[in-house]
C-alpha cells in the first residue's frame, strides 16, 4: 500500500485573479494578527453548497497554503477538494461589490457567491 503525500503547497488548483488578490490584501492589510484569508465550503443541503471566506489568525497544519503576491489563502484538504478548478474573482456592479467563484462544479450545487465578502464597508465574514 503506498502512503498518500499530503501537498501543502497549491499552485494552480485554484485561480484568483488579480483584482481578487488586491481586495484581499486591501482586507488584511491593517490586521496585524491575520496570517491569510482561508476559503470554506459549507452546506449542502437544499441551496447546495455555499463558499466563504474568513481571516486566519493561527493556520492549521492541515492547512493547504496557495501565495499570491504575498497574499496566503489557506484551505483545508476537504474544501479543496469542493474549490479545484474554482477561479475567485472580485467585481464591482455599481454600488455592489462581491468576491465571485466562477467555475463552480456543477455537482456541488450553490449560487457561486459570497456576497459577506465584499459588501461595500463590510469584510470577511
Amino acid at each position: 500500500m503506498s502512503e498518500v503525500q499530503f501537498k501543502s503547497q497549491l499552485t494552480d488548483e485554484l485561480k484568483v485573479s488579480p483584482q481578487a488578490v488586491e481586495q484581499l490584501i486591501a482586507l488584511t492589510e491593517n490586521e496585524p494578527d491575520v496570517k491569510g484569508v482561508r476559503i470554506f465550503v459549507s452546506g449542502g443541503g437544499c441551496g447546495g453548497m455555499s463558499y466563504g471566506m474568513t481571516f486566519v489568525e493561527e493556520p492549521l497544519p492541515s492547512d493547504c497554503v496557495l501565495e499570491k503576491d504575498g497574499m496566503k489563502i489557506y484551505i483545508d484538504a476537504v474544501a479543496l477538494g469542493f474549490l479545484e478548478g474554482v477561479e475567485i474573482d472580485y467585481k464591482t456592479q455599481g454600488v455592489n461589490r462581491s468576491f465571485v467563484f466562477k467555475n463552480v462544479f456543477a455537482n456541488t450545487g450553490g449560487a457561486g457567491t459570497c456576497g459577506a465578502c465584499g459588501a461595500a464597508g463590510g469584510g470577511c465574514a
